[in-house]
């Protein structure tokens, strides 16, 4: 009998469901209280009492990730961000990590474009007024006239890329890794540097991962760069995005308006200047929302803990898909 900590924030409103197939395969289940994750303290709670892990966004440092040997097998992380975790600890320790790669491109993707539309035509901003009683034809632009600028051209980046070619749009991208050259002719997307992909594009994305290389990479210096008129969507990781010196940026008019799924600190505090702010859209880091992509990723999640423990799971879909909704 193994015994897994259940603390997948995504998951838990459905471990009814689930307990069925988690007791079937001979595992208990402890299920702290979540809100949002679990940090460092929470984790060092139940070390040594869990031989593998359902979880969503928890601080699985390396002093966690000590303390809970020589029990812990296996960490199973609900979607694809890994960047919680210290994997180099984990790997130097023998706990394997999975995730689900790619489990949300198509809705972020949608999100990416749903805040681009939404400043271009200015749709919210006009609902507002006219709701107001204020008949104001605001100034729009159509998206074959702008340029985008995508930091970070992995599976999302790419996806985002294809969209916008679509749409008409100049595309501008930054990676710091090769670009496969077919891509680059398929979608007419031009790599070029940082600091230049900031001083042209209407609007800049990013979608790169969160890793020591890319942590405030979006700072005062490269919000500097910027158009006046430019906006930031940021649907990737809160701590890529520099807060303070993007709070300084829209309040001085250096950019336009940004677009945010994710913060530095989530949930965003209430008093965050970012709420006070009319050329700001906010989201509770819910850019994968999509029930369809939710539920394949729940039962990989369940899959890759499976696996991690050595338990044979290829019979986990025959067993179970009848019981999906």
């Amino acid at each position: 009998m193994s015994t897994i900590l259940f603390s997948a924030p995504y998951m838990i409103p459905f471990l009814d469901r689930f307990r069925p197939v988690l007791n079937r395969y001979g595992l208990e289940v402890i299920v702290p209280e979540v809100h949002e994750r679990l940090e460092e303290a929470d984790l060092l709670v139940y070390a040594g009492q869990f031989d593998g892990a359902i979880c969503g966004d928890d601080r699985y440092t390396e002093r966690v990730l000590q303390a809970c040997l020589p029990r812990l097998k296996v960490i199973s992380k609900w979607g694809t961000g890994i960047d919680s975790i210290d994997s180099q600890a984990a790997a130097r320790l023998g706990i394997r990590i999975d995730r689900t790669p790619n489990a949300f491109t198509l809705p972020v993707t949608d999100s990416v474009f749903g805040y681009m539309l939404a400043f271009a035509r200015r749709q919210p901003w006009m609902d507002a007024a006219v709701k107001a009683g204020i008949w104001e034809k605001i100034p729009g632009r159509a998206l074959h006239e702008c340029t985008l600028g995508i930091i970070g051209v992995g599976t999302i980046g790419k996806t985002v890329a294809r969209r916008a070619r679509a749409f008409g749009m100049q595309i501008l991208g930054n990676d710091i890794v090769a670009i496969d050259h077919v891509f680059l002719a398929e979608t007419g997307i031009a790599m070029t540097s940082l600091d230049d992909l900031l001083a042209r594009s209407d609007f800049v994305s990013v979608n790169c991962d969160l890793n020591p290389t890319s942590r405030h990479l979006i700072n005062a210096r490269a919000l500097g760069l910027m158009r006046p008129t430019a906006i930031l969507v940021n649907t990737a990781r809160g701590p890529i995005v520099d807060e303070a010196a993007l709070v300084a940026a829209l309040q001085s008019g250096q950019i336009a308006g940004a677009a945010l799924d994710v913060f530095e600190i989530e949930p965003l505090l209430s008093d965050s200047p970012l709420c006070a702010m009319d050329n700001v859209m906010l989201a509770p880091h819910n850019a994968n929302s999509s029930p369809a992509a939710w539920e394949r990723v729940h039962w990989n999640t369940i899959k890759n803990l499976l696996d991690g423990l050595g338990i044979p799971s290829e019979a986990l879909g025959e067993m179970d898909r009848g019981k999906r909704p």
